[in-house]
């Protein structure tokens, strides 16, 4: 897989290209894999104890059935009301592979905050995410992003995983505490928010300049709480579109030892260097 400072042929970012040896069989993400996918409409199934106890706790998400095994009962907050299932009944309601740990509940979509909501860049740092698919990479972004205070994830409506299953999972919960906004186009908006006043930065392997400098800017002060960061797929990095843009593509600096960083690991440093120039929202 690809990270941000490979090149691609679209945009000169180098990219690791690996032959698929099933070459009649499309490749698709991963929540749609099996005959019980875990969600891709306006509901689904979360699994996992960490994602499951923060979904019954989050008032947002409205809870259409939780099931549990007797062991994981035990650790619902008292008056939830649960199915009590055996194990093997949550692996034949799941999609193959789910490491539930004995919990496993179908709820609501959470609704997206509007884009308007977070565009003042007094609110704080926005983490951007173009086209990027695959859910364990997202479910890793959402942790980072609730880690260090983002304001709220953007992501394209149709190019971006439902916010159950595995997303959840790999989230450890974080998908219930960071606010997303979905849109239609990535490069339209990231010019509502320069217009807005927020500084946008793009993380590409073209990238002249080193983050930690474009974060302190000129003057060494930083950029306020305004920051936008926009993260590329796993394969293409950024599209072009989205890269003229930014304000300015920056990249993470590396040794020649490896090629490139996984995307949610890029995401992961780039909103620790952010985090050191702004106070982070509880």
């Amino acid at each position: 897989m690809a990270g941000l400072t490979g090149r691609s042929p679209e945009t000169g970012a180098r990219t690791i290209v690996t032959k698929n040896p099933r070459r009649n069989s499309p490749k698709r993400p991963d929540y749609s894999r099996g005959s019980r996918p875990a969600g891709t409409g306006d509901s689904g199934w979360i699994w996992g104890r960490h994602a499951v106890l923060a979904a019954v706790a989050n008032p947002r998400r409205k809870i259409l059935e939780l099931r549990v095994t007797r062991n994981a009962a035990r650790e619902l907050p008292e008056g939830t009301q649960a199915n009590t299932v055996e194990p093997r009944a949550l692996d034949n309601d799941l999609p193959p592979g789910a490491v539930h740990q004995g919990f496993a509940v179908r709820a609501a979509a959470l609704d997206a905050e509007p884009v308007a909501g977070v565009t003042d860049p007094t609110h704080g740092a926005l983490l951007v995410l173009d086209q990027i698919t695959d859910p364990h990479n997202v479910g890793a972004i959402l942790r980072s992003a609730a880690a260090f205070g983002v304001r709220a994830v953007v992501m394209q409506d149709r190019k971006a995983p439902p916010l159950f299953g595995t997303v959840c999972k790999s989230a450890v919960g974080a998908a219930e505490r960071v606010a997303h906004v979905r849109v239609t186009n990535i490069a339209d908006t990231l010019t509502e928010f320069r217009k807005a006043g927020r500084f946008v930065l793009g993380l590409a392997g073209e990238g002249e300049t080193e983050l930690a400098a474009a974060l302190a800017g000129p003057d060494g002060k930083g950029h306020g709480p305004g920051i936008v960061l926009v993260m590329g797929s796993e394969e293409k990095g950024l599209r072009p579109r989205v890269a003229a843009s930014c304000d300015q593509l920056v990249r993470i600096p590396m040794t020649q030892a490896v090629e490139s960083l996984n995307v949610s690991n890029a995401a992961a440093i780039a909103l620790y260097e952010a985090a050191k120039w702004r106070p982070a929202r509880p």
